[in-house]
């Protein structure tokens, strides 16, 4: 019975895993409370107490705005742990899964970005992602690392759950529309990690390990995805109208790229493993909150 070593258990993509991968074999998993990645001794402890087969790393500092303020917070969580994990899933002969994010690109490229593409992060938080993927290819262990984009799930904080509650404490809502992407379901990248660990294509994993790109089918705008969710919500609600706005006209701390498509080609090649489309996972998403309030009410 393989075992399991998930961390950032309490966040969006952490719970799904743990969920996924309850009956996978022995799960082990921490929350920040219990393993802090700011701490090195905390992340060496929580290693080889585990002794696992596969470490999932799902924490990461998140806040990409804040970041900006806090880069070197930002840096020893998505940067320097990652790596620390790295060294030491190598030592065990551990596998390391670990998931970054498009913002390792600058969005100029006009088609979807491979993972033979250059690499240009207009952030702190996307060069702190792109620190962490670097640091966990030089310790030279056996790894994957997910490249992905737009996360969101019936938990924790994400644009779904944001739009569901501005949508009805507003009237209306500015929503960029010039920015492109494929929003990705915590739950889907759950499920594919699952399956290509457990599945088929598990016999093939540590020959092919590397970076892949790992996204929902299909692309959109901020601004299509919020008229997506209202669309799709429940219809007897009165929701804000939305109204479609460049960036320029909202400013943040941190630069976002144009465009965040990310080509999934290279994931499907080795593993044949292919996401369901955002607006399928969306759908999903959406029944399960309803689920929730349904059982709080």
């Amino acid at each position: 019975m393989k075992r399991f070593l998930i961390l950032g258990v309490r966040g969006q993509l952490g719970i799904e895993l743990h969920n996924v991968f309850r009956d996978a074999g022995h799960v082990i998993a921490h929350s920040r409370t219990s393993c802090d990645l700011v701490d090195p001794s905390s992340i060496l402890t929580a290693v080889r107490d585990a002794h696992p087969d596969v470490i999932l790393n799902a924490a990461a500092y998140t806040a990409v705005d804040r970041a900006e303020s806090e880069p070197d917070l930002a840096m020893r969580i998505n940067g320097e742990a990652p790596g620390i994990l790295a060294e030491e899933a190598k030592k065990i002969g551990a596998l390391l899964v670990h998931y970054s994010t498009d913002y390792v690109f600058d969005g100029s490229k006009p088609g979807p970005w491979t993972e033979d593409d250059p690499v240009h992060p207009l952030s702190v938080y996307g060069a702190t992602k792109l620190a962490g993927e670097r640091n966990i290819q030089q310790a030279g262990g056996k790894f994957l690392i997910f490249r992905t984009s737009w996360v969101f799930s019936p938990h924790g904080h994400n644009f779904l759950r944001t739009m569901l509650r501005l949508g009805q404490e507003r009237e209306e809502l500015k929503i960029v529309n010039d920015q492109k992407g494929a929003p990705t379901s915590a739950l889907a990248l759950a499920e594919a990690t699952h399956r290509l660990l457990t599945g088929t294509a598990a016999r093939s994993v540590e020959e092919r390990t590397g970076v892949y790109h790992m996204t929902c089918a299909g692309e959109t705008t901020w601004y299509d995805f919020a008229k997506a969710i209202f669309a799709k919500a429940q219809s007897e609600k009165h929701w804000a109208s939305v109204k479609g706005i460049p960036s320029s006209q909202y400013p943040t701390p941190a630069a976002r790229p144009a465009n965040s498509i990310l080509s999934n080609q290279k994931l499907k090649a080795a593993f044949e493993i292919e996401l369901p489309s955002w607006e399928t996972t969306l759908d999903a998403s959406l029944k399960t909150l309803e689920m929730q309030r349904g059982r709080i009410g």
